[in-house]
């Protein structure tokens, strides 16, 4: 199993770092115990309270880049304190990556209120994933259908595979945009038919788009 250590103290007076010295070396014998690989020690001095850390973003890096099991911290306020803690450990959940808590002997439990909380935070995400699906068909049917949009004529080795799907298929946004649709339905709809396009790329080459064709026109 792989693991990350992560030791965080508040502040930056020297009388802190030998409290991550001891967080460290009680973190590595414990991996050891566990038998997990150590990826990766974090430390770092900074508020619990803000979630603007350097070592915090340089953990989520690594496990997004990297197969890490599981995060080894001496107790769950090294995450963060409040609201930041829970928006640390809602990160880490959605990233299948468990949290072993030292204090506890074992996988971090949560009280019921901190459960509650991120159980609806959760509820919330799969909701708006609902909506944005829903948006993306709508922005479909009204393309096809309404406006009568029709992508399969213009698409390149239809089921041939390949990587021209992926691209930005800027005849498709130019088409889109002429018949009046916004960026954001652009994105949904070109998204429907396999095109991972956000909005502001969206807009971006439809304004590149523009230029080129004033550059042609100016000769």
């Amino acid at each position: 199993m792989n693991a990350i250590i992560y030791t965080r103290v508040s502040t930056k007076k020297d009388t802190q770092e030998s409290s991550l010295a001891r967080q460290k070396e009680e973190l590595v014998l414990w991996a050891n115990e566990l038998q997990m690989d150590v990826l990766q020690i974090i430390q770092e001095q900074h508020s619990g309270y803000d979630l603007n850390r350097e070592g915090l973003y340089q953990m989520l890096e690594i496990i997004k880049n990297k197969k890490v099991d599981a995060i080894l911290i001496q107790d769950d306020t090294r995450l963060g304190r409040g609201e930041a803690k829970l928006a640390v450990i809602h990160q880490l959940q959605r990233a299948g990556c468990l949290i072993y808590c030292k204090l506890q002997g074992g996988e971090l439990a949560l009280d019921a209120g901190e459960s509650t909380v991120l159980h609806i935070i959760s509820k919330v995400e799969e909701l708006q994933r609902k909506m944005m699906n829903q948006k993306i068909s709508w922005g479909m049917k009204r393309a096809v259908k309404e406006k009568g949009f029709n992508p399969a004529k213009n698409l390149k080795n239809q089921g041939l595979g390949g990587r021209e799907k992926k691209e930005v298929p800027i005849e498709q946004i130019v088409a889109l945009k002429q018949k009046k649709l916004t960026y954001e339905e652009i994105s949904a709809t070109l998204k429907g038919f396999g095109f991972e396009v956000s909005r502001a790329t969206v807009h971006r080459r439809y304004r590149e788009w523009l230029v080129e064709q004033e550059e042609i026109n100016n000769g």
